[in-house]
């Protein structure tokens, strides 16, 4: 039996994030299901670690710390195959790296963004098996870069598998705020630069500090200016509610400070203002009874289009190149870069959804139809990088 060592899960403030491990492992139980995976974690805690045992017994376990520690060598000895997953970048470069000299094993690289290619990083992605980029904008920073690596293309972010639901939280928690399924519309706010440095997550200087802040300060209304816009129209337009809600936690509270307190009184009344944070699971299921959702974020957009609910991506220009990904897929009309468009045109775009309701879900079943099909074609790469070039 073959065992890979899965580096994933960064951090759990973020759905995200969290949704990218789950996604990886669903796919690896689906189509390397005679395989053991461990999973060497950044970050599982506030519950996902019981989350993620729950739902995948098979789990080998979970290790974490850094390379020399006892647990993760003892993995890198058990194991045959390093798999770095879904994330912004090579995240975990210097680990992977690790692998490559103490083991000489095989790696690769699954559903990532590259922004840059360092010399070290060159070195690194050429030896890999794989490198699968989450967009085609990558692709191009790879082959510009002379990357070597035989195989270097495409795979959609890992959340895109991600198959997680709690629809017993999210139910109760509809019924609660008086939210009804298909008549209500999710929000998500962002700012421009996640404060990192106010979550205890950085170590930025003092210069990039300042500059986080005096960017989310000038753009923060400019950008939510535009969402409130459209919420608008849908309330007057269309009678129904709004879930203001958070992809990260730091957003819990800019929802009611930017979405929520601006709004006349008429349309305030009819938006509801999620105060807590949730993990992947509730969220998705959540998405599930939605008509739609509005997101300046990323990856809640994957979890809805996962459960058929059609998903606006505003896309802020200090974001990295992954909203490609929608592109991709065949959404490109429901990517809306944000400084080169007004709200009235997102609005009329969503309206259009309202109105014929069978042909946006016609749009997201082909997306991930789309989706499902590389993921089936680059998972049988996977378990031939595993098992060898006849594995089946």
């Amino acid at each position: 039996m073959k065992t890979i060592l899965l580096r994933s899960s960064w951090q759990t403030i973020n759905i995200g994030d969290i949704a990218h491990t789950p996604g990886m492992l669903a796919l690896l139980q689906r189509y390397l299901p005679e395989t053991e995976v461990i999973l060497w974690a950044s970050s599982v805690d506030n519950g996902v670690a019981e989350m993620l045992e729950q739902a995948f017994p098979k789990l080998k376990r979970i290790v974490t710390g850094d390379i020399e520690s006892g647990e993760v060598q003892k993995a890198f000895a058990e194991s045959n195959f390093f798999l770095h997953g879904s994330g912004p970048s090579v995240l975990a470069e210097a680990h992977m790296n690790a692998w490559r000299e103490q083991t000489q094993k095989p790696y690769g690289v699954y559903g990532v963004t590259v922004g840059a290619v360092s010399e070290s990083l060159h070195l690194l992605l050429s030896g890999a098996d794989f490198v699968y980029c989450r967009d085609t904008i990558s692709l191009e920073v790879g082959r510009v870069a002379g990357v070597t690596c035989p195989i270097v293309e495409f795979a959609p972010d890992a959340t895109f598998a991600c198959p997680l639901r709690d629809d017993i939280s999210a139910l109760m928690y509809l019924s609660l705020v008086g939210l009804r399924p298909g008549q209500f519309l999710c929000a998500i706010p962002r700012l421009r630069y996640t404060p990192y440095h106010k979550l205890g997550k950085s170590n930025w200087s003092a210069e990039w500090i300042a500059k986080v802040e005096a960017t989310n300060a000038e753009t923060k209304e400019r950008d939510h200016a535009k969402m409130r816009g459209v919420i608008i129209r849908w309330v007057r337009e269309t009678g129904c509610k709004v879930l203001a809600c958070p992809e990260m936690t730091y957003e819990i509270p800019i929802a009611k400070e930017l979405l929520i307190d601006p709004l006349p009184d008429d349309v305030r009344s009819k938006v509801v203002w999620r105060d807590t944070y949730w993990r992947p699971d509730e969220a998705a299921s959540v998405y599930a009874q939605a008509h739609s959702l509005l997101s300046f974020e990323m990856h809640s957009p994957i979890l809805a289009a996962v459960v058929g609910t059609p998903a606006f991506y505003l896309r802020q220009p200090t974001d990295t190149s992954k909203g490609q990904m929608w592109r991709d897929i065949g959404l490109a009309d429901w990517i809306f870069e944000i400084d080169e468009t007004e709200s009235d045109t997102i609005a009329e775009r969503l309206l259009e959804i309202r109105r014929n309701e069978a042909g946006a879900d016609a749009k997201v079943h082909n997306a991930m139809a789309l989706v499902r099909e590389r993921q089936q074609q680059t998972m049988a790469v996977v378990r031939q990088s595993v098992y060898g070039k006849g594995a089946k």
